[in-house]
This record gives C-alpha cells, structure tokens and sequence, in this order.
C-alpha cells in the first residue's frame, strides 16, 4: 500500500508567493527562464534555473550552476522569502485553468514504493536528465520539482479534503499571469493527518507517475549515492497525489523536419496502406477520437484513420502514439528511436495546432501530426502491465508551480 507523510515544507512568506511561484524548470530553457525571471529577484527560476545567473559561457550542467543554486537557495532563506514551517503537515493544493478545477494533495511519498513498484511508472528516462537533477538535490539539499502523482478515486480522501477547504482559509490564493489559479490550504490538525496517512496505507495500494519520472528516479539515486550518509528526509520525495477523476491530460503532438526523400503526394500515397486519408478544408484539425489524427503537410490539414488490421489492442499497441510510430514514423519515414532521433520534435498540446502549422510554414518543419489524447485509464493500464509508453505520449495541465513548497533532504 502507499507510504506517505506530512513534511516541513520550506515555502514562501505569503505576500511574496506570486512572486516566488514559478514554472517548472523543465518547460523552460535557459533564455526562456532569464527573461521570466528578469527584474524579479524573488522568482524561484533564480534557484531550480540557476544558470541564468551566471554568464552565458556557462554550460548548463557545469558544477557551477548547482553550486549558484545551493547560494540562492541560502540567500532566499537569509532574506526571509522563504522560511520552513515548525512541524510537518500536509498541504491542498488546488489549481483553476479555463473554470476547471483539480486539487491535490503535496506530501512526500516513499523512495522504498518507488523501488518496490508500488509508485508505479510509465515512461524510460534518459539518463543527462537524471544526472542533472541529482546534481541539483545531492547540491542544494532541496527537491525543488513536484512529482504528479495519480490514484484511483477514494471517496474518504475526497471527504476530508473537501472538508478542510471549506472549513479553512488558504495560506495562499493568487493567478499568475498565465490567468491559472494557484490555491493552497496547510492541513495542520495531526488527527485529519493521521486519518490521511492511514486511508492511504489501507486503501490506495498504489500511485501512478503522471508526471516526473525523472525527478523520482534522481530521488531515488541521490538516496543511494548518499549511502550511510542518508538522512531520513532523503528516503521521501516530493509529490502531489491528486485522484484520478481530476486530471486532465491534453494531446502531444509531433512535427517532422522531413519526408524521408518523399514528396508530399508520394507521401501522402504511402498512408493509405493503413490509414483512411480525407483532406479536411475546414482549417485545423483536432482529432475527435481515438485512432484518427490531423496531419498539416504543404499548408492543408488531411484527417488520417487508422485502417482495422493496422494495430494491436495491447494496452500499449492501442496507442495512437504506438500506431503513428509503427505505421508512419518509423517505415515510412525512417524515425526509429523519438527519444534520440533529431529529426521529431514534440509539441505539448498547450501550444494549440496553430504552433504545428507555424513551425510548418516557416520551412522548419516539413510535416505535423496531431494526436487525441491518452486516457487516464489508458496510462493505469500500461503501468499495471509494467509496460512503458513511448516517450512524449502525455501532456498534463495546468502544471505546479515550482517554490511554494519545496522538500528539503539534510535536516
């Protein structure tokens, strides 16, 4: 069953959350995070992108960008932007993007569940992004980045979190300029704690990464490389759990530098041995259901559907993703591995199709594909098999913001 606890969060004074709250470090580059970060020495990007601080000959994973964090981590705690709280609680944490709501619950979860398999995964990770985020902890002693974890609904769970919000006036409450909502309530009462803790240990037998493999498994390494030197804080990583009911999992769609020597008719011609192609005149296509896809190529949308007979229905052959890779991506154009291939790109659905037809029109791209999005049930399933997607198969919105309550490993 799930491990979980309360922990001493260490998080921002409450008049400078808006201020501290950032975006996650891995949605951002460089250029990206020193320019949101301009002018704000109290974003948190000054300590999970901490290269932004140093000259731009820096490389991004040199010793020095985590030694600048482990200083600004410390000098964020000298000013009193951030402080720790007295005792460990769990905290709500609730987020409104477009009239919709989801909230979760942040606490740490166990480095023994995710080894046990308890913490149940879904996607390889590569190992440039591991190492750079043991860095980062092993450095600063900080878990910066949240792990999105899933569960399958608990009615319990539901009741006493639902209680606490109604009952109990949130630490924090702001919009970031993004317009998403950011509310977050500290569950205080160790009685409604322990009555979390026990649900979990008794009736959730396991958690989903929806995302963050990568930050749990470089929790998982530092603790292992710390050896005899581990500190309890180590054997927990940060995590918010929220139900499956809640979430909200948009398309990730792909676009090509080129067709493999193919003109656009010939390459149009090749889909038709497993796919249905219709020209679609009406603009934009997005995908209405599953096994059907757009694809923008010469600045026209064709709605493609895959033919019977061109997949599998194993939890993981069933995937659109599966089915454009083994039916397009890989004979017809040559892409083998996504993971490494520089040919394929991916677009996180937040960007809108309109990002696919202008990486397209600019002579970037040669060709976009959009994909309807992966169930829930779909990643329960594969997980549950010990089965891995292929990469870049889900994109989850509205993401945490990285600072408002960070885990800290050496006590």
């Amino acid at each position: 069953m799930a491990s979980i606890r309360p922990f001493k969060a260490l998080r921002p004074q409450p008049q400078l959350a808006k201020q501290v709250a950032s975006r996650p470090y891995d949605v951002l580059s460089s250029a990206e995070a020193k320019q949101e970060a301009q002018g704000n020495h109290s974003s948190f990007l000054h300590i999970t992108k901490s290269e932004i601080d140093l000259p731009d000959t820096v490389d991004v994973h040199d010793a020095a960008v985590y030694e600048q964090a482990k200083e600004n981590l410390a000098a964020f705690i000298q000013r009193e932007i951030l402080f720790r709280e007295s005792k460990a609680c769990y905290y709500i944490y609730q987020l409104i993007m477009n009239g919709r709501a989801q909230t979760g619950l942040v606490c740490v979860s166990s480095v023994d569940d995710y080894e046990n398999g308890i913490i149940k995964k879904h996607e390889f990770t590569r190992p440039e992004k591991e190492q750079d985020r043991i860095n980062h902890i092993k450095t600063s002693g900080a878990q910066t980045g949240n792990v999105f974890l899933a569960y399958r609904n608990n009615d319990t769970i539901d009741t006493l979190i639902g209680q606490w919000k109604e009952s109990k006036s949130p630490v924090y409450d702001f919009t970031a300029d993004d317009g998403i909502q950011h509310t977050i309530w500290i569950v205080s009462s160790d009685d409604v704690a322990g009555q979390i803790t026990a649900v979990f240990e008794k009736e959730i037998p396991c958690t989903y990464i929806a995302d963050g493999h990568h930050r749990a498994a470089s929790a998982a390494k530092v603790r292992k490389a710390l050896g005899d030197a581990a500190t309890e804080g180590a054997d927990y990583f940060l995590t918010t759990l929220f139900p499956s009911n809640q979430l909200y999992i948009m398309d990730y769609n792909r676009v090509v530098k080129d067709l493999n020597g193919l003109t656009p008719a010939s390459f149009l011609q090749s889909l038709e041995k497993d796919f249905t192609v219709e020209p679609f005149a009406a603009g934009e296509y997005r995908p209405e259901s599953l096994h059907t896809f757009g694809l923008y190529l010469d600045k026209n949308w064709y709605k493609l559907t895959a033919k019977a007979g061109s997949y599998t229905t194993d939890p993981i052959g069933v995937l659109d993703v599966t089915i454009l890779s083994n039916n397009v991506l890989d004979p017809i154009l040559g892409i083998k591995d996504q993971r490494t291939d520089k040919r394929i790109d991916f677009v996180g659905g937040i960007r809108g199709l309109a990002e696919l037809e202008k990486r397209v029109n600019s002579g970037e791209m040669a060709a976009a594909f959009s994909l309807y999005p992966v169930t829930i049930e779909q990643l329960f399933d594969i997980a549950d098999s010990g089965n891995v997607m292929p990469p870049k198969s889900t994109w989850f919105e509205p993401k945490l913001r990285d600072g408002l309550l960070t885990h800290l490993i050496y006590e």
